[in-house]
């Protein structure tokens, strides 16, 4: 079965459902297409206290909730499917999902964006629960706590440096004798005092009575176990972009993001790209929500200067029919 419309988005998360809110309140026929959960990352954060504006009492699923709602009310239609190919189908695109195709002039992509995971026990048991991957996001939760980073890249150790304006001390905890983050940064954390480091450990395990209490820690050179109390672990081991679908289709940075200008446009004309899964500095609920946006409102005007072409054609095919 072929359906068709004129924005198909691709993602639920806050990216994707900005974007189908403004895109259905311009009165454009929207879907939004979510493979699993609608809200993406989003909604494993138990507060989000710092989105302006947002409900009382934040929470990732509550605000994500009024999201899906509100594109919803502006008529954008939601499915619960996956994506599985694109194709160009002269000036449009044609999106392959389990139960058919869906025909669309223009698309947005907001698939996000994944923390890497440890994989270790208790990690996804504690998420949101003192196991977190943004300390932009919650930090201000261990405000006089004790807390561990993992990590030794550049985002491991500047989320550190960050945690110390809430936190009484953060412990850093890298698999390697030395970080590979920029020297600068480095400097800046080896003189913060609330700052300590665990050289060549790992994490085996994250531990607790309904929240963090605990990890257990391995020397990798010499094999020995510790137990480490702390009320708080930060994962900085990288993120991987949701791009499967879009290699060879669309511009892709080294890193795996896609490569877009300020008006969220990519290197093909027709499909726009908002949120984590784009090239940008800060990946939080209220900038996705923006590109979402953004998006949208780019898409919208590519269609009336895509439809304005149209017209101008088929007059003058009509006018040289005439003069034939």
């Amino acid at each position: 079965m072929l359906r068709e419309c004129q924005i198909v988005i691709i993602g639920g998360g806050p990216a994707g459902l900005a974007a189908g809110l403004y895109a259905a309140r311009a009165r454009l026929k929207t879907v939004i297409i979510e493979r699993a959960k609608w809200g993406g990352q989003a909604t494993t954060t138990e507060e989000l206290a710092n989105y302006p504006g947002s409900v009382e009492e934040p929470t990732g699923p509550k605000l994500m909730a009024r999201m899906k709602e509100q594109a919803e009310q502006f008529g954008a239609e939601l499915l619960t499917t996956e994506v599985t190919a694109i194709e160009s189908h002269g000036d449009d695109y044609i999106l392959h999902v389990k139960d058919g195709q869906i025909k669309a002039g223009a698309v947005i992509i907001g698939t996000g964006a994944q923390p890497q995971l440890l994989g270790v026990p208790g990690e996804l048991e504690f998420r949101g629960k003192g196991v977190s991957y943004c300390a932009t996001c919650d930090a201000d939760f261990f405000t006089d706590l004790e807390v561990v980073v993992i990590g030794g890249g550049d985002a491991a150790v500047e989320e550190a440096i960050y945690l110390t304006k809430f936190a009484s001390k953060v412990t850093i905890i890298h698999r390697r004798n030395e970080f590979r983050a920029a020297r600068s940064i480095v400097d800046k954390a080896l003189q913060n005092e609330k700052i300590s480091i665990i050289w060549d450990s790992v994490v085996e395990e994250i531990r607790g009575d309904g929240i963090v209490q605990e990890v257990s820690l391995k020397n990798v050179k010499t094999g020995m176990k510790q137990e480490m109390a702390t009320d708080g672990v930060f994962i900085f081991t990288g993120t991987k972009p949701v791009n499967d679908l879009f290699n060879g289709l669309i511009k892709i940075n080294e890193k795996g993001y896609i490569i877009t200008d300020e008006d969220m446009c990519t290197s093909r004309k027709g499909i726009f790209a908002a949120g984590d899964v784009r090239v940008k500095k800060l990946r939080q609920v209220v900038t996705a929500a923006a590109d979402g946006a953004i998006a949208a409102i780019s898409a919208e005007k590519y269609l009336e200067e895509k439809h304005e072409q149209e017209k101008a054609k088929k007059l003058l095919d009509k006018e040289v029919k005439k003069i034939c």
